[in-house]
């Protein structure tokens, strides 16, 4: 917290934040005469001014270039978002607006992460991502092993509640279809049921144990499944929406939006992005600077975590310019993981 922000008073706060929501709706600097134009407060041109001055000074408010009007900078944002938004619940009729864009009942687990994201990118208007589930805690339902080469497999494995995740592992030994089919049997009388804790200290404690009377084909099925579970991959990243920037003036400039979507292209960042907030509670707000991906820096983003059985499994958020309109998205972006909670609890006792 800044030492001036204790100075700003009831008149200041009222200004700030008229500053604030005239730029969220134009992109433009904002004028005295503007706010006292378009707002109610009952001061008069020449003080809306001064007053904005002093707020320039204590780093609130930016002057672009002389003689024009004012735009909020990200300390200002910042406490506006932190010490003036007061953030409303969705009433019932928005609510069942959003829900009613599931199509839940045709719907497995997987695809309802994936439609979580094209929903919350139509609402926002902006950029949704969106994390599948970590493995961690899944349970096995069905694995299965097919050929695509002669040294290149591909592994489909299938959680209990729907989720299908697939891998393609490479293979020295250059294994008939019919011998994965055999795999894909003794593994299913074995592992499947087990959670991906359980099936990692399975075939560890069998590999070490060279005594252990299975034969051959059982022995390559534990070895090629090692290679599958034997350790955690980022999961899945799903994202709609780059197209919505291109609606933003700030981004106008062919150069700047290139490396907007090249930045967006660089997942691994952006899973690590919401890793960060599956590790907090609640809403997190990244506004410019704060976003820990450099080329992202001009923007801010909304992500909060969304669970599983009480227990935190993935995140999901929004991607938009920092004059956002916060106190309308934050809460389409809290029941937007609200929802997917409640369909993912519903869908399966396990992930």
């Amino acid at each position: 917290m800044y030492m001036d922000e204790f100075l700003l008073g009831e008149r200041d706060r009222q200004i700030l934040t008229s500053v604030i929501n005239e730029y969220i709706l134009t992109a433009e600097p904002v004028g005295s005469r503007n706010i006292s134009r378009r707002y109610d407060i009952n001061l008069s041109s020449a003080t809306i001014r001064n007053v904005m001055s002093d707020l320039e000074e204590m780093g609130f408010l930016h002057q672009p270039y002389t003689s024009a009007g004012r735009i909020p900078t990200e300390k200002g944002l910042r406490f506006y978002v932190d010490s003036i938004l007061k953030v409303k619940s969705l009433d019932q009729r928005e609510k069942d607006r959003i829900r009613k864009r599931y199509n839940f009942s045709e719907l497995e687990a997987s695809d309802l992460v994936k439609q979580t994201s094209e929903v919350l990118s139509v609402l926002s208007r902006h950029v949704s991502i969106v994390s599948a589930p970590k493995l961690v805690g899944t349970v096995l339902k069905h694995i299965e092993f097919i050929k695509i080469s002669s040294q290149r497999i591909l592994v489909i494995f299938v959680s209990q509640s729907g989720f299908v995740q697939n891998r393609i592992i490479e293979d020295k030994d250059d294994v008939a279809q019919s011998e994965l089919d055999q795999y894909t049997n003794y593994l299913g009388k074995v592992l499947v049921g087990v959670s991906l804790e359980q099936v990692r200290e399975k075939i560890a404690e069998e590999m070490k144990n060279a005594k252990t009377a299975y034969d051959r084909l059982f022995f390559n099925a534990l070895e090629l499944t090692q290679k599958v579970f034997g350790e955690e991959k980022d999961p899945e990243l799903f994202m709609e929406g780059q197209v919505n920037l291109l609606e933003c003036p700030e981004f106008s400039e062919v150069g700047r939006m290139k490396s907007l979507l090249q930045a967006l292209e660089e997942k691994k960042l952006l899973l690590h992005l919401l890793d960060k907030t599956m590790d907090a509670e609640g809403i997190q707000i990244f506004i410019g600077s704060e976003v820990p991906v450099s080329e992202m820096q001009t923007l801010s983003v909304i992500t909060t975590p969304y669970r599983h059985s009480e227990k935190v499994v993935g995140a999901l958020g929004i991607i938009g310019p920092t004059r956002m309109d916060y106190m309308k998205l934050i809460p389409i972006v809290e029941y937007s993981a609200q929802l997917l909670s409640e369909f993912l609890n519903v869908k399966g006792s396990q992930i």
